[in-house]
């Protein structure tokens, strides 16, 4: 990819899966009766639940620190509190006021430390940058990140590979490294597939910075799909986006509730956030051969059947209390 104001290249995803293989599941494409024409990348059976395992894998992998935080709602802190208990590397994850409960018990449940803060996603990551200038600890974003985006890139580069015969591929967007990173994957395999990226409807960040030449943040907003709120776009994903991805559509609470349902039903125990790629390919119609990014499973039931990484041997308004640090 040569477009003007892009940090990281499409040779930056193969690099990626060849430092992530030994911590990352290939994981398959399914195909459901239920879903007839469409392929599911089946990322909720990653170690860890999510594909966020495999962006933090690099980074971590590649910056080789001792000591790492990482703002997330919860899978990405998830994935990150993995490989520290893997990798014998202390994590700190700071999380939103709203972030869901269960994603906390299970980052600490892997022996990371937890910062609750006020406000919303911009708050928790400008509070992650500062901890970790404060501390010497290396930040490790949830998606804007270089290394980050190229290690989820290793899924657009594993369902290109197993399906190049694709007419498009359903991405949920949150902090936007995976849409960036498919964009990337497809870009090194020269592939034309039509690349869709999904938006909550009231979190439609992307859509709107694209629209608008400049970045748009919005404010904190409600979603069934937690993982995907995020309030700005990415300064490393943006030019990426405005540069390969196809199209950006929002879909509702509804839609993305029928979607999980029908996931379910189909054996696939995703979470509102994993299912928004689904639901974005049923508004559409299920145009031609689609594959659709299904992730996210950090329910009880989906993080118990992941394999445990072994130890080394409208949204809810700000809120205006302080910090709550959660050890």
């Amino acid at each position: 990819m040569t477009a003007t104001g892009t940090r990281v290249g499409p040779a930056a995803v193969p690099a990626a899966a060849d430092r992530i293989a030994p911590h990352v599941r290939h994981t398959p494409l399914l195909r459901r009766d239920l879903l007839p024409g469409v392929l599911v990348k089946a990322e909720h059976l990653q170690h860890s639940g999510s594909f966020k395992l495999r962006g933090a894998a690099n980074a971590m992998l590649a910056l080789g620190a001792g000591e790492v935080v990482a703002g997330s709602s919860g899978n990405h802190g998830i994935a990150v509190a993995t490989l520290g208990r893997t990798l014998g590397v202390r994590v700190t994850v700071v999380m939103a006021a709203g972030a869901a409960e269960a994603k906390e018990r299970a980052i600490r449940a892997l022996g990371g430390r937890v910062v609750r803060v006020p406000g919303g996603v911009t708050e928790r990551d400008r509070y992650a940058k500062d901890l970790a200038a404060r501390t010497g600890a290396a930040l490790v974003p949830s998606s804007d990140h270089e290394l980050v985006v190229a290690g989820q890139g290793t899924v657009g580069l594993e369902v290109l590979r197993d399906a190049p015969d694709l007419d498009a591929i359903f991405v949920p967007v949150g902090g936007g490294g995976l849409l960036a990173g498919v964009c990337l994957a497809a870009a090194h395999l020269r592939s034309t597939v039509r690349i869709v990226g999904v938006e909550p409807d009231l979190a439609r960040r992307y859509a709107r910075s694209v629209a608008a030449g400049r970045p748009v943040e919005l404010p904190p907003c409600d979603s069934v799909a937690d993982g995907l709120r995020g309030q700005r776009p990415g300064e490393v994903i943006l030019p990426i986006v405005r540069h390969r991805v196809d199209e950006l559509i929002g879909v509702g609470d509804r839609a993305v509730l029928r979607a999980m349902d029908l996931l379910h039903r189909a054996g696939i125990p995703a979470e509102p956030s994993g299912a928004a790629a689904l639901a974005g390919a049923l508004r559409l119609g299920l145009p031609g051969r689609s594959a659709v990014v299904v992730s996210g499973g950090n329910g009880a039931a989906a993080l118990a059947a992941a394999r445990p990484a072994p130890p080394r041997t409208p949204c809810a308004p700000a809120s205006h209390h302080s910090p709550k640090d959660r050890s």
